[in-house]
């Protein structure tokens, strides 16, 4: 008898991400993000202060540096369908819901149980019909494709999509024009989204860390690894930074350019939320205040006479947990 061999599906080749591409961005996004500003400052480091420019990406519409991947993924598209669909622990369906809005389209967001509730309130409040739909991330984008494919609605993906990333990267260029020289930049790492546009932006021209709580560690495992490998999600972060593995593009970027990890523990992101509002009276949700973590723990020493920018990412949280 004759052994039947099954066709492999073709893996499609990766898409990678440049500078270029970011520009490209920026030009369609012009009109439609805020540029948000940046508060140059000193925090304590475990050997005394330290100087800082915090590029306060909080402030953007919707609370959350997502809304640039959004919006320039549905301005990418030659021929945008009428309907938009995503899966989302939180912020990437607020933006994906503000940009489809803005567009004149509809949103559905699938979210697994978990989603916080005041996300969810600010997906409704854009329009957006929200499901539920299983426990996990992954549960949720599953239905999201099955939604997508019964509706013929354009998906967007929550940190691995070409045009997402290089929305997100539109911020290396304008902290090149507000803040002098090439200071190395902090950033928040969950599905690698932020940190693969800011680097592709950045290139070899600056130093990029990304940033990780150690229960998330995406980024950290697939440096090692030398490939995106699941990790085990238990960090107070999970609703925003709960990807279970990087992306291909954000780490074929870190691997391009030297990205690295730095590692903080939940203690310490709590404790750098409450010196931004005790201090600042900057709110801002636990993953928004990770980056800064690594400075005031020490997981990030900056060399002599460097001032890092630190990217304040996100803001939804409800306010009685302060």
């Amino acid at each position: 008898m004759t052994e039947q061999k099954i066709p492999l599906t073709p893996v499609p080749p990766l898409r990678r991400i440049y500078r270029s591409d970011v520009r490209a961005a920026r030009r369609r996004l012009t009109g439609r993000i805020r540029k948000t500003p940046v508060f140059h400052t000193a925090v304590p480091g475990p050997s005394g202060p330290v100087p800082v420019t915090l590029k306060l990406e909080y402030l953007q519409h919707g609370g959350t540096f997502k809304v640039r991947g959004s919006y320039n993924a549905l301005l990418s598209e030659r021929v945008c369908p009428e309907h938009v669909v995503i899966a989302s622990g939180g912020n990437a369906g607020i933006a994906a819901a503000l940009a489809a809005a803005g567009m004149g389209k509809t949103c559905t967001v699938v979210v697994p149980e978990s989603a916080p509730h005041t996300k969810v309130a600010a997906m409704w409040s854009h329009g957006a019909e929200v499901r539920w739909h299983g426990t996990t991330y992954a549960e949720a984008y599953d239905h999201a494709c099955e939604i997508t494919a019964e509706r013929g609605a354009l998906q967007l993906h929550a940190y691995d999509l070409p045009a997402v990333v290089a929305g997100a990267g539109v911020i290396e260029l304008e902290i090149e024009e507000q803040v002098r020289g090439r200071p190395p930049i902090l950033v928040a790492v969950g599905g690698g989204g932020l940190i693969g546009g800011i680097a592709a932006a950045g290139g070899r021209r600056r130093e990029i860390v990304g940033v990780e709580p150690e229960g998330i560690p995406t980024l950290n495992s697939a440096l090692a690894a030398g490939k995106p490998v699941d990790v085990e999600i238990s960090s107070i972060t999970a609703d925003a930074l709960g990807a279970s593995r990087i992306g291909e593009i954000a780490l074929d970027v870190a691997r391009r350019y030297g990205v690295r990890s730095a590692l903080v523990t939940d203690d310490v992101i709590t404790d750098a939320r409450d010196y931004l509002w005790r201090e600042f009276r900057i709110v801002v949700e636990l993953a928004g205040a990770v980056a800064l973590a690594a400075i005031l723990s020490g997981a990030y020493v900056p060399r002599e006479g460097e001032r890092p920018v630190v990217v304040l990412c996100g803001a939804n949280t409800e306010l009685p947990v302060l």
